[in-house]
């Protein structure tokens, strides 16, 4: 069953008082319009935080990536450079719009606004907590895998409509690179998926506890490893390094974004460092006891949704900021050494993951390791 942020409000006595109240006045049942109003401000709340996310998403990369190379990064602009990316912002937004003579000037301009809409879409059904959350469809993850595929329609597009030897060529490397890279992704999340029995993210948060000892990423040895093959893939699926092929400055000048200006190329760095933080977001939902916490203090009033907000963004944000540690850290992989990673290794790892995950579930009745640990540790005592 779907449930949205307003079915949980709608749970409060308030709230139903001042839906009888505007229906008192209006002399029609507003419940319904109310309903709209409350995810409709949510949205609107989500979609604005995670454009902010996004924009100390870019500073957050200049700060840490200085900390790696003993430099200072950015100190000139707000406390310890906190406001350079609002100054960033600002001056993409001042910066003439360019589009070239010979592009295809409607696909060109679409092509940003392309990638930037299929990571909102992906936020419908992000599990910021247990009543918090946009909507818990029972398709979920086949919801935020199938909507996070129109990002590289974007990319190649960008590149193809941009009229460029060097974008037409990186948007062909992000094509391939995103559409190969969605297999070891989607085979390890239904690893998880088997073991929740749900492609409902509310139900897969809730089959796990606050404390790690019930994360999925412990439940047996192939969940553990498909949380790393999930976590590789990822790099690539947002173009990251060592995966960011697509806009390898050393061959492609700049890859896809190579003929974007202005707020068009801002957009492309935008809806990349939000899909970063979605990525991560779920990793921490799938693998890492997503917004649970500990001992489930707070309950479900709105201090526990406070405290599960906080559980699910801080997982995220560490999963975030090793995934810049990484980009500051490896080299980057060739084109051929990129595919080979993906047909040759974290593909058939992930198919190898998912049987096991199924055998698993069948040899054990769905026990985790300490489950079977504990309980073959409390058979030992009693026969003592």
């Amino acid at each position: 069953m779907n449930s949205t942020v307003a079915n949980y409000f709608s749970e409060f006595e308030s709230y139903q008082k001042m839906v009888d109240w505007l229906s008192g006045i209006a002399g029609f049942d507003t419940a319904t319009l109310v309903m709209v109003v409350v995810i409709s401000l949510m949205a609107f709340i989500v979609i604005n935080a995670m454009m902010l996310v996004g924009g100390l998403g870019t500073y957050a990369e200049r700060k840490i990536s200085a900390d790696l190379q003993a430099r200072i990064g950015p100190n000139r602009v707000g406390p310890y450079g906190i406001l350079q990316f609002l100054a960033d912002g600002l001056k993409m937004t001042m910066k003439e719009d360019v589009t070239p003579a010979k592009a295809d000037k409607v696909l060109f301009n679409l092509a940003p606004f392309l990638s930037l809409f299929g990571i909102f879409g992906t936020l419908a059904v992000l599990p910021i907590s247990s009543g918090l959350a946009l909507s818990h469809l029972n398709v979920g993850v086949f919801f935020l895998i199938a909507i996070s595929s129109i990002v590289g329609i974007g990319i190649f597009l960008g590149g193809y409509a941009s009229n460029s030897k060097w974008s037409m060529l990186g948007g062909m490397r992000g094509a391939s690179q995103i559409v190969s890279y969605e297999i070891p992704v989607t085979l390890s999340v239904l690893s998880i998926v088997l073991l929740a029995g749900s492609l409902n993210f509310k139900v897969i948060v809730g089959g796990q506890t606050g404390m790690p000892t019930g994360w999925f990423i412990f439940h047996n040895p192939f969940s553990f490893m498909a949380f790393f093959v999930y976590s590789i893939a990822a790099l690539a699926e947002a173009n990251r390094a060592p995966f960011d092929l697509p806009e390898a400055e050393s061959e492609l000048v700049s890859g896809y974004h190579t003929e974007y200006t202005g707020m068009k190329f801002g957009i492309f760095a935008l809806a990349e460092y939000i899909e970063v933080f979605v990525l991560a977001s779920v990793a921490a939902a799938m693998f890492l006891g997503g917004y649970n916490v500990p001992f489930h203090l707070g309950g479900d009033g709105i201090i526990g949704q406070v405290l599960q907000l906080g559980a699910f963004v801080t997982k995220s944000l560490l999963i975030y900021y090793v995934v810049i540690w990484i980009r500051w850290t490896f080299p980057r992989l060739r084109a051929d050494q990129l595919m080979v990673v993906c047909w040759k290794y974290l593909t058939p790892i992930a198919i190898f993951n998912l049987v096991g995950s199924a055998v698993w579930l069948y040899a054990f009745k769905g026990q985790s390791i300490l489950q079977l640990v504990l309980h073959s540790g409390g058979s030992s005592a009693g026969g003592h």
